[in-house]
């Protein structure tokens, strides 16, 4: 066994990566029973740019896949039935899902709406036996099915998933469950594609195949030294990887680096007023879902692409945080008047807000001048009054009580003028 391999003290760690199977698919079979066992996709429309969120195993059959186009999804399955989103639905059913992972332990990291980590190495029950409840549980009380690996660390256990999965294909959801024993990490990923790796995308997997690697033994078989030497700092992370070594912890709590929104058009748009019409909804979008986070950010983005498929994006830091709409706004529009040609058809457009803080709680200035005056108002009203009943002798006002008295009179005067002339 590797001794560096993920270890909480003396005790070897146990991880559950968690996955619901064809989860948005299986929230629409749990509803309408006539869709189990056949083709169907959850997207967006044919005659649009509708693309495939989800399949179910029974369309995949065909080749559909996700992130597939629909008109595609139809041509290669013409009998396919397409069913909208509900992300409304398919939220509260994660939800019930995330509840009863938590109940198992608290030691959860979602990482999306359908598949999260589970940290069981300090429960008395063996790792085995609380993952197949778990799987269990969901199955019976949520009528959803759920794929689960179970390894030392969440390299091994998420890698489990996916081979579980390849393995369990057929017209219905795998319901797969993967245990890699504590030890047998390398042997296990050895002769899986090195696609399959963390880190390994198509072009590191282009530049490994050059060197003799195919299998993620081939890698583990490298020296580290020569790894960092093609990859750099990168390469010491796929020799780690490689021999199924991960220390990544669990992240019960994430907060988000950006928040963004972004729209394909039905048809491409060339007309100025309408992506600007556009870029204004979207950053209202993205004011409201940093208001109601409590977040404020520093840099906008914008995220334009072309009817080529040809995709660019821009970036400007603000002076300040922000979480107002205007403020996004006007720096997006800023950053697409540089790189837009009017009349240059637009297919895609996105805004967002990253560098993401904490809004801070404290008043504003003027709201603090704005309290300040609404006092002395009071005061005013507490001294006409003791004059009215015994005498403009009976209280006058100090030096600084009549400066400061004076400053809140020129604020309002100030306010007045500023409220005439905004806008």
């Amino acid at each position: 066994m590797n001794n560096e391999n993920s270890t909480v003290g003396e005790k070897l760690r146990r991880i559950i990566h968690f996955d619901l199977d064809a989860f948005f698919c299986a929230v629409e079979e749990k509803y309408n029973h006539s869709l189990r066992g056949k083709p169907f996709a959850v997207g967006g429309s044919p005659e649009g740019r509708g693309v495939v969120a989800s399949c179910s195993y029974a369309a995949r059959r065909y080749g559909v896949r996700s992130a597939m186009p629909m008109a595609r999804a139809l041509r290669l399955c013409p009998n396919l039935i397409v069913l909208r989103s509900r992300h409304g639905e398919y939220s509260k059913e994660s939800q019930e899902v995330m509840k009863r992972l938590r109940a198992v332990t608290d030691l959860v990291q979602q990482i999306s709406i359908d598949e999260a980590f589970l940290d069981v190495t300090n429960l008395a029950e063996s790792a085995e036996m609380i993952a197949h409840r778990l799987q269990k549980t969901i199955r019976e009380e949520l009528s959803l099915p759920c794929s689960i690996g179970l390894a030392s660390n969440k390299l091994v256990a998420k890698i489990a998933t996916d081979v579980g999965k390849l393995a369990s294909r057929g017209v219905g959801p795998p319901n797969a469950m993967t245990i890699v024993p504590p030890g047998t990490e390398a042997d296990f990923l050895a002769p899986l594609p090195v696609e399959m790796l963390w880190g390994v995308g198509p072009k590191t997997a282009e530049r490994l195949e050059r060197i003799g690697v195919i299998t993620i033994g081939d890698l583990a078989q490298i020296p580290e030294i020569e790894l960092a030497n093609i990859f750099g700092k990168h390469g010491w992370d796929l020799a780690r990887r490689a021999k199924g070594i991960d220390n990544s912890p669990i992240v019960t709590f994430r907060q988000a680096k950006s928040i963004s929104n972004e729209t394909t058009f039905s048809k491409d748009v060339s007309d100025r007023q309408t992506l600007y019409n556009r870029i204004d909804t979207l950053s209202e979008s993205v004011a409201k879902r940093l208001k109601k986070h409590g977040l404020q950010g520093k840099t906008v983005k914008i995220k334009l692409r072309w009817s080529d498929f040809t995709t660019l994006t821009r970036q400007m830091t603000l002076f300040n945080p922000t979480a107002d709409y205007e403020e996004i706004y006007h720096a997006a529009i800023k950053l697409v008047r540089k790189v837009w040609q009017p009349g240059k058809a637009v297919r895609l457009v996105g805004v967002g807000v990253s560098g993401l803080e904490d809004k801070p709680k404290q008043l504003s200035l003027w709201d603090v001048n704005r309290e300040s005056e609404e006092k002395f108002h009071r005061v005013q009203e507490a001294i006409k009054t003791v004059h009215e009943r015994f005498g403009k002798d009976a209280l006058t006002l100090g030096f600084h009580g009549k400066n400061v008295l004076e400053n809140n009179r020129k604020l309002s005067k100030n306010r007045g003028h500023l409220g005439d002339n905004d806008g």
